[in-house]
């Protein structure tokens, strides 16, 4: 048994003040030195963030709809733990419910459940005898029963007329206060009901002077009396740490059972802040139960998601209400919307759901851009939606699983004016939102603790959640004893002169390298003036340098290409969009899909990994006043379609030595670019990046002798390609038509693993973002390689499981 001093405010209507006098109550009692918790019946979000700042604890709803009749008093007990007296306000009238329920989850049923006292708040502001009426009816109609214990008038008009209530009550109930008609202890209101305390800069002194009058006009002594007089409670208290967490999360087919906790490794992102107020306070200790860190952000304020972020938590608010403030934090929008679309485990209830729309009206303003991650607009509603749900899961998705049932709740004055794409999250009369397996955005509201196994599924994704592996490079493949068709370096020996230039480059080891003569000698193979021309130390520190150059405010990378220049990007403190390109159009670009406030875009030339080619004019297309086009020609080696060989306004050629020449050790690369562009880059770059084998191997592969060697390697490397390709279609297997000594091949799920076990190590292709793990990329090899390996892959290609489409968003430009 359980000893819980305690008390239910409850009232006859909505309307009566149980808000005002539950707060003042709280805060009244903690003042006086009390530990007092503060509960809710009902699912409104609203009133236990007033309870908090009272009493210093998290606010907490009790609501069997939600969680069921059991689990009331261990969620009671759980959330006083360590008080010495709770006080639960009551929801609408003491016996008002679910319609059609018969009094379920009303005042009463809760009171009756938990065997608590109940103090009445009446408004007597508009009778006077009448309230010993409403009293009376209130105490003996008990359906269910209820003990009700005592009553504190509100609003009264003076001293004379609340005597005359007094009296008429007489000896049948006691009065514990009386409170006078005072607006200055009335918390405003607006669409939703009262406006959330975190949204209150007066919400402090508001209560300080609502707890002084309570404490005046309140007999707090009574009161306590009254809560120590509530019966022991025979229950164990809830607890988030023993929910089972291994029978709630199954393994997918094939796999192995989880052993330890789901969410270990996790690191999941809360929206809090003044936008985002409504979440239960056993949501986020169900989470971290389940292993993962939970870390708040606000998205009014912070310009990208906590660093390590593998799931993201949008709960309700009033986004509607702070959507000019949330529409101009652009960067968090970028790297919201990036992230989804990479699979970032994604919840999203009510407000995160217009969140993510890609506008919301406010209620006197025009629409607002969003995040955009879900094809859907919002804007506000004719009428309030606010009603007790039952809904059924449509199919299997992030939380639920194909015909599983929820209890929630819904609670807004907006509607989507454009059904978003994918299969609704619920069946419900209004089945606004979508679901896919990374993402479950919906309006309905639903308290964990009544289903921990929407939480463990959350926890259980985001912990083996990594995204693209943006840092991942295809050296990683290649391990000993594999035969490697995964790094994109040429496999054929050196050239002699290019060994000799390399080795006496180490004569220059003794005196600090100089790389003029090494980009005047770049500068004349491709018909360019010298200072066009940087030396880098490879594409890696172009790319690093070009981060640097400018605050950039909208950078754009296309995908799926290298990822380097994400990589180097995000390093710089940028949030970069992603346009990820399609296989349904070929995987070609469309410059109209690049957005037209992009002042950065990266492009690769033929892309890596899809080893297409865009036309010059294509790339030519992108350029604009005040924005830098980036091409990445690193494969491009015959020259086709090459930008190298001309100044464009606005465009930066990167090339590298690496993977023509087989060199990727030396690290030597460089860019061409306008006069004022290159001394912008030069600016960043670290004095002496550039070694002396570098430079020796830049001026020896730009002579005339050189170049054409350079161009019979392409064709060699052409044919090998072309050969993998027709062997790959004779198999049967998909491939992408390319123009890069790689082929891009869908050879389905499991497939890279199979061919590990036979003895071949080919590059991944789930960490090139818009690519999933059904393809991988494949290197030209000599011919003896290439048979081998097609021979190894019809002996495993069979029993893979068949390929399937990649599934789109639809949009453009991809958020991330």
């Amino acid at each position: 048994m359980v000893a819980l001093p305690r008390l239910v405010v409850a009232a006859p209507a909505s309307g009566h003040g149980k808000t005002t006098v539950a707060t003042g109550l709280m805060a009244a009692l903690a003042r006086a030195g009390h530990t007092v918790s503060g509960h809710k019946v009902g699912p409104d979000y609203i009133d236990p963030g007033y309870h908090a700042l009272a009493t210093g604890r998290p606010g907490r709803n009790l609501d069997p709809h939600l969680v069921g009749e059991d689990l009331l008093v261990p969620l009671l007990l759980h959330g006083a733990a360590g008080a010495d007296l709770a006080v639960i306000e009551g929801v609408m009238g003491l016996y008002d419910g679910q319609i059609g329920g018969d009094g379920f989850a009303s005042t009463a049923h809760v009171a009756s459940l938990t065997r608590t006292p109940v103090v009445l708040v009446v408004d007597i502001s508009s009778a006077s005898r009448t309230i010993a009426a409403t009293i009376h009816g209130l105490r003996t109609w008990a359906r269910p029963p209820v003990d009700v214990v005592g009553v504190v008038l509100n609003k009264a008009g003076s001293a004379r007329h609340a005597d005359e209530v007094v009296r008429s009550i007489g000896d049948m109930l006691p009065v514990l206060g009386v409170l006078q008609r005072d607006d200055g202890i009335e918390a405003p209101s607006r669409h939703l009901g009262l406006v959330p305390a975190a949204e209150r800069g007066d919400a402090a002194a508001a209560l300080d002077r609502l707890a002084a009058q309570v404490a005046e006009k309140v007999d707090l002594e009574a009161v306590v009396r009254l809560a120590r007089s509530a019966p022991d409670l025979d229950a164990t208290p809830w607890d988030p740490g023993v929910v089972q967490w291994q029978s709630v999360v199954e393994p997918h087919p094939g796999q192995r059972p989880a052993t330890g906790l789901p969410g270990q490794g996790a690191r999941i992102a809360v929206a809090g802040g003044r936008a985002f107020t409504f979440r239960y306070a056993e949501t986020t200790e169900l989470l971290e139960a389940a292993g993962a860190e939970v870390v708040e952000f606000d998205p009014l304020t912070d310009t990208r998601l906590p660093e390590g972020t593998t799931g993201l938590y949008l709960g309700g608010g009033f986004p509607e209400m702070h959507a000019a403030d949330l529409g101009a934090n652009e960067r968090l929008r970028r790297d919201i919307r990036t992230s989804i679309a990479r699979g970032l485990p994604t919840v999203a209830e009510c407000a995160g759901l217009l969140y993510l729309c890609e506008s919301v009206q406010g209620p006197d303003g025009p629409a607002v851009p969003m995040v955009g991650a879900i094809d859907a607009t919002a804007a506000m509603a004719p009428r309030l939606t606010l009603s007790y749900r039952t809904a059924t899961a449509p199919a299997d998705d992030l939380l639920s699983r194909k015909g599983e049932q929820v209890t929630g709740h819904e609670f807004h004055r907006t509607h989507l004016t454009r059904a978003s794409t994918g299969h609704p999250a619920w069946h419900l009369p209004d089945a606004a939102g979508v679901a896919t397996p990374s993402l479950h955005a919906s309006y309905l509201h639903t308290h964990w603790a009544g289903h921990p196994h929407l939480a463990a599924r959350f926890v259980a994704a985001a912990a083996a959640y990594a995204g693209p592996g943006l840092r991942h490079h295809g050296d990683r493949e290649a391990s000993a004893g594999l035969v490697d068709v995964a790094v994109n370096v040429f496999d054929g020996p050196r050239p002699r002169w290019l060994d000799r230039a390399l080795v006496e480059s180490l004569d220059e080891a003794d005196r600090y390298p100089d790389a003029r003569e090494a980009e005047a000698a770049v500068a004349r193979r491709h018909g360019r003036e010298p200072d066009d021309v940087l030396a880098t130390a490879g594409a890696a520190e172009a790319f690093t340098l070009i981060a640097r150059m400018r605050d950039w405010q909208r950078p754009v990378v296309v995908h799926p290409q290298f990822t380097e220049p994400e990589v180097a990007l995000r390093t710089a403190g940028h949030v970069p969009d992603q346009v990820v390109l399609r296989h349904e159009d070929g995987f070609r670009l469309d410059p109209a899909q690049v957005p037209d406030s992009a002042d950065l875009v990266v492009i690769g030339n033929p892309t890596n990994p899809t080893g297409v080619r865009h036309p010059a004019a294509t790339v030519k297309a992108l350029a604009r006043e005040g924005r830098l086009v980036v091409v990445d020609e690193a494969f491009l080696d015959d020259d086709v379609e090459s930008l190298a060989g001309q100044r464009e306004a606005g465009v930066v050629v990167l090339r590298s030595l690496t993977k023509l020449w087989s060199i990727p050790g030396v690290r030597a690369g460089y860019l061409l670019a306008e006069p004022d562009v290159v001394v912008a880059l030069r600016a960043q770059q670290t004095p002496w990046s550039v070694s002396a084998p570098a430079i020796a191997a830049l001026i020896a592969t730009s002579t005339e002798e050189a170049v054409a060697e350079g161009r019979a390697r392409a064709r060699e490397l052409d044919r090998r390609r072309a050969r993998l390709q027709a062997g790959l279609d004779e198999l049967g297997v998909e491939t992408v038509p390319s123009t890069a000594p790689y082929v891009l091949a869908r050879t389905g799920a499991g497939s890279r693993e199979a061919l590990r076990h036979a003895g071949f190590a080919v590059r991944r292709a789930d960490t090139f973002p818009g690519l999933t793990a059904e393809w991988v990329r494949i290197s030209a090899r000599s011919d003896a390689v290439t048979d081998e390996l097609l021979s190894a892959l019809r002996s495993v290609h069979p029993v893979l499981r068949k390929p399937v489409g990649i599934r789109h968003s639809g949009a453009t430009v991809t958020p991330l």
